[in-house]
């Protein structure tokens, strides 16, 4: 059969590795990918092995976004995790390295290779350049905050078409410190991607070296018998916490490495990630909430000299092993600083004292909720609820200018289990923004946020509403109290109250009775431990049994991980 795809004898004498491709032709995100394949390949050859590469899914969240689209992006998560994990298991791949881009197929990539562990690693296809809209930088970003300026008259249709026009210029993922980025970064602070490889920019000359020194280290891997669960650690996964909280990275984060800490069968809590942010500050003025894209940080020295502003402080653990056979430490020690760059600040100068992730609780959120900090200094937050059942009746209020400041803005029924898919509200929190809201009105959900939103935004407030969590108790008027200092998120009801309004409620329809949306919905879990799919409890490990007694109510419930 592998005659008959053009190998030979010779191949056949060498190790077979799977090179796992997300290309997909639709969006900028993954599109280079089929290219980068090639210099992967024949790095791998080069190294004495036999690449042979396989493809799967990939969902762009930009074009989906505001969409019922959208509801496919976490889902995808588990579907690129499970196709690598059946084609690398029927095939007996040797060893294996996922070629990555867009927000989900990076976790995705990481949790296929905890759960496989045979060597490995992950590369990031890169970032997107800047577009170039007026004389200066825009990213994506700027064009769903255009929304809600052009929708009330601040935006002419020519302009607004021109800032479409010019925002994404060519292949790679979003430039800002979003999703996609704050993944990539996550891959090199954990060690599973080559730091200094993955975060060469898309179109960047330099990519196809990087290409090809990858396909060199996954053979370096396996002739050492270096396999991720050597690398995927508790203090890895700290490391890489503490790096999306130095950089003000998405709130996506969470779920992801709580995700991927569940695969490598490692005790993580959503506590954790608020525990590290608390003691490490922002150094990293990136967009969102700051000024620079991916491309400036790597032209100011890249992901390796975060790193080495962590470690010289001491909040990062530098004895930590990568997939280039050098530890973390030695990582960052390489890192070469451009003069008179602004995009990393000193740790004695920080854009904040403490990092950029908060986590929530109270009576709204017993399990949990996540904001970003990163980009504004809000403290407390105290409003009447506005609420809604969906993410377009909240955007239609929005645009038919139904929202004032002081409001806070709940879009429930959109969690994990409710979306099916916690669909992401840049739309929303995008116009917004653009309409001069974005710093006087709050926005409350069980759903999730784009790495691009900014602003007094909870997510992930879990238990989610379709499970009868306290948000599914809010009506029109209750008053929501934020309290950032105190991480407190509360509704001003007893818990009486909650309890009597919840009696009386009944679990929606669900949106799917049958294909890969009901199956999900069916067996994912909470927000609060990486929405992750469920496995029967009897199919348990100790250690994933131990993990999942830390954590009480799924413990009492039966609920499995």
């Amino acid at each position: 059969m592998l005659r008959a795809c053009g190998l030979g004898d010779d191949d056949f004498r060498k190790p077979l590795v799977g090179v796992a491709n997300t290309w997909i032709e639709i969006g900028p995100c993954n599109y280079h990918l089929r290219e980068l394949a090639v210099h992967v390949k024949d790095g791998i050859r080069a190294a004495g092995g036999t690449p042979l590469e396989f493809n799967t899914v990939s969902i762009s969240d930009g074009i989906t976004m505001g969409t019922e689209g959208m509801r496919a992006s976490l889902i995808s998560r588990e579907v690129i995790t499970d196709s690598i994990e059946l084609v690398t298991r029927g095939n007996l791949f040797d060893a294996l390295i996922v070629l990555v881009g867009c927000d989900k197929t990076i976790p995705a990539g990481i949790m296929a290779l905890a759960r496989l562990n045979i060597p490995g690693l992950v590369l990031y296809g890169g970032s997107i350049a800047p577009g170039k809209f007026e004389g200066h930088a825009v990213t994506i970003q700027d064009v769903y905050e255009a929304i809600g300026s052009h929708s009330h008259g601040g935006m002419s249709d020519a302009r607004f078409k021109a800032l479409e026009d010019s925002a994404c210029p060519g292949a790679g993922a979003c430039g800002g410190q979003f999703t996609a980025n704050t993944m990539a970064l996550v891959s090199e602070f954990l060690g599973i991607a080559p730091m200094g490889l993955s975060s060469v920019p898309a179109t960047d000359a330099g990519k196809a070296h990087a290409g090809h020194r990858a396909g060199e280290l996954v053979m370096d891997l396996l002739r050492g018998d270096v396999t991720p669960s050597k690398i995927i650690t508790k203090a890895a996964i700290e490391n890489a916490i503490a790096g999306v909280a130095a950089t003000g990275g998405s709130t996506n984060s969470v779920l992801h490495l709580l995700a991927i800490a569940n695969e490598a069968h490692i005790p993580l809590t959503i506590d954790d990630f608020d525990g590290i942010s608390r003691r490490v500050p922002i150094i990293a003025d990136l967009k969102p909430g700051g000024r620079f894209v991916a491309t400036d940080l790597y032209a100011a020295g890249g992901t390796a000299l975060v790193a080495k502003r962590l470690l010289d402080a001491e909040f990062l653990r530098g004895d930590a092993l990568t997939v280039t056979g050098r530890t973390l430490a030695e990582e960052a020690a390489a890192a070469r600083e451009t003069p008179r760059q602004e995009v990393v600040r000193k740790i004695d100068a920080p854009l904040k004292p403490t990092g950029g992730l908060v986590i929530l609780k109270g009576n709204l959120a017993p399990e949990g909720s996540v904001i970003k900090v990163a980009g504004h200094d809000f403290q407390n937050f105290r409003g009447p609820a506005r609420v809604f059942d969906n993410e377009e009746a909240a955007f239609a209020a929005v645009e038919r200018n139904q929202i004032h400041s002081g409001d806070v803005v709940v879009i429930r029924y959109e969690g994990p289990k409710g979306g099916p898919g916690m669909r992401e509200m840049l739309a929303v929190t995008a116009a917004l923004v653009g309409r001069g809201l974005g710093d006087s009105v709050a926005l409350l959900t069980d759903g999730r946020f784009s790495g691009a939103t900014h602003g007094f935004m909870v997510g992930h407030v879990a238990p989610e509403a379709a499970n009868g969590g306290p948000i599914a108790a809010i009506a029109d008027g209750d008053t929501i109290v934020f309290d950032i200092a105190s991480r407190k998120l509360d509704v001003e009801l007893t818990d009486a109250e909650i309890e009597e309004r919840l009696a009386s409620w009944k679990p929606p329809a669900p949106r799917f009775s049958s294909g890969v949306m009901a199956k999900y919905a069916l067996l994912v879990s909470s927000a609060a431990i990486g929405a992750i799919t469920a496995v029967p409890a009897s199919f348990l490990s100790p250690t994933r049994a131990q993990i999942l007694a830390s954590n009480p109510r799924h413990a009492q419930s039966g609920r499995t991980l």
